[in-house]
């Protein structure tokens, strides 16, 4: 009986500290392929304090929160979601910067919307391009 429920029981995550340092690896690598300035790393990442956001550059580890990983994990999708809709990373890359016409953006870039501080814009912006990807 305990095996059934064991087996039955959903499988964690691996903690935090074990994903911190690729997630934040994968984050500093898109932040400069899409050219983020410092201001717009931190906002992306939540605010987390200046020492905080320069240890962890420095150092590509760390135990970010929850709440900073749940991020990243939006933006690494938004990041793949751009590579198979762009065949041209270049193209990929900029696509975040230009205005968008779609409703969801009222005219401002993808960025813009994503630089609001709420997580949700991150969610959104994913579920858009993944909506795009069919």
């Amino acid at each position: 009986m305990t095996a059934r429920l064991a087996e039955a029981s959903p499988r964690h995550a691996p903690p935090a500290d074990t994903l911190g340092p690729p997630a934040l690896r994968g984050f500093f690598r898109l932040a400069e392929a899409w050219q983020l300035r410092t201001a717009e790393q931190r906002r992306l990442l939540g605010d987390p304090p200046e020492s905080t956001f320069y240890k962890w550059k420095r150092e590509q580890g760390g135990s970010p929160g929850r709440d900073t990983l749940e991020r990243i994990s939006y933006l690494l999708g938004i990041w793949k979601s751009l590579q198979i809709l762009f065949p041209d990373p270049a193209q990929a890359d900029a696509w975040l910067h230009k205005p968008n016409a779609a409703s969801l953006f009222g005219g401002h870039s993808a960025l813009e919307r994503m630089l609001s501080g709420n997580v949700a814009d991150l969610y959104v912006v994913r579920q858009y391009l993944d909506a795009q990807r069919g």
